[in-house]
């Protein structure tokens, strides 16, 4: 699993967001090899209505705190991106 943090611009205005605000993103991708991750992170958020979206920093998740059930319990981005493959959290910019 890898997380991301991210920036992207937004397509169309919504949730309080103008056309073109730039808003930062945590990334959850339940997914093996950085590069797909990467991209798969970058299509999640385009299909959310952004655009231009910017990777800032990448960080793998070691496979031994995903088998512990207590550290999976402590991070319900983590638990939920185990569950459906990606979790997407927005920030006020």
């Amino acid at each position: 699993m890898f997380v991301f943090s991210a920036n992207a611009k937004a397509r169309e205005a919504k949730d309080g967001i103008e056309v073109g605000e730039q808003v930062p993103f945590i990334v959850y991708i339940n997914f093996q090899d950085m590069f797909g991750a990467e991209q798969l992170c970058k299509v999640y958020l385009m299909r959310s209505g952004f655009t231009e979206v910017e990777i800032e920093h990448r960080k793998m998740i070691a496979p031994k705190l995903l088998k512990d059930k207590r550290v999976v319990q402590a991070d319900k981005a983590m638990k939920e991106a185990l569950d459906s493959g990606y979790m997407i959290q927005m920030f006020e910019a």
